[in-house]
């Protein structure tokens, strides 16, 4: 950690215990919401980036990373996207941009139907659901992956899952995925094609940017045509040379977008 890390806490908000890194704490708030098996920990290197100009809160999702979890909770779209407007509720935050990637995306889309939001940063959403195309990562890459987390797996067992990533992501993986609760990953994966986002494009009412990996497959052309039609206020724009994992495979150019978005 740098000295733009400025701590780590949690909070009691929508009945669970949510846990959260805060890092540079000047300039407008950004409440970024990870993936399907991405702890808080794993985006540090993001906040890190954002921390000379913005207020950085960096969320572990319930099942995930050190807020509540276990086998009592639900993890469906609708009670992850209330956790968001609660927690943002409970630190008294205002003028927030919520920076979603894949699930977490999906998750703010449902969670700004109920305000606490002034913009979004959408990047790369699964795009899939009711009748549509599935999300084109299989669920059995996310449970191998974490049984060997679980079981005390070392970085060099689980670079084969991501052989692209750098050393320093992959250890950071190999340390924290174990947090990540199975059957809450089950339950997102499920989401992905049981919820209709869609719904939510529709009726967005805040400023908002799409952002596309150029590579992966997880929004092709159509669907972006689609989305604009459902939303025509929607900013977008496709990050070259990146995969689904924007930041770890484009950083700057995945900043220089969040930037130029909210000025």
């Amino acid at each position: 950690m740098s000295g733009n890390f400025l701590y780590g806490a949690n909070v009691a908000a929508n009945g669970i215990r949510q846990h959260y890194l805060r890092y540079g704490g000047r300039g407008p708030v950004v409440v970024v919401v990870p993936g399907i098996t991405s702890p808080a920990i794993t985006w540090g290197f993001v906040g890190e980036a954002l921390s000379a100009d913005y207020d950085v809160y960096i969320l572990d999702v319930r099942g995930r990373g050190l807020s509540s979890s276990g086998p009592d909770l639900d993890y469906s779209l609708d009670s992850c996207a209330a956790d968001l407007a609660a927690f943002v509720e409970a630190l008294g935050l205002y003028g927030v941009t919520g920076l979603g990637h894949s699930m977490g995306a999906r998750h703010l889309l449902r969670a700004a139907r109920s305000g606490g939001f002034d913009r979004l940063i959408l990047v790369d959403p699964p795009v899939s659901g009711p009748g549509r195309r599935r999300y084109p990562m299989a669920l059995e890459w996310y449970t191998a992956s974490i049984a060997l987390a679980v079981r005390g797996a070392s970085a060099d067992e689980l670079r084969q899952f991501t052989p692209t990533w750098s050393e320093e992501h992959v250890r950071l993986r190999a340390e924290w995925l174990h947090t990540c609760y199975e059957p809450a990953v089950r339950a997102s994966f499920d989401g992905f094609h049981d919820d209709d986002i869609h719904q939510d494009v529709a009726v967005l009412g805040v400023p908002s940017l799409l952002m596309a990996a150029e590579n992966g497959g997880v929004i092709a052309d159509g669907d972006l045509t689609e989305i604009r039609s459902l939303c025509p206020s929607m900013e977008w724009c496709r990050i070259a040379n990146a995969g689904h994992m924007i930041p770890w495979d484009n950083l700057p150019d995945f900043l220089a977008q969040v930037k130029r978005f909210t000025g």
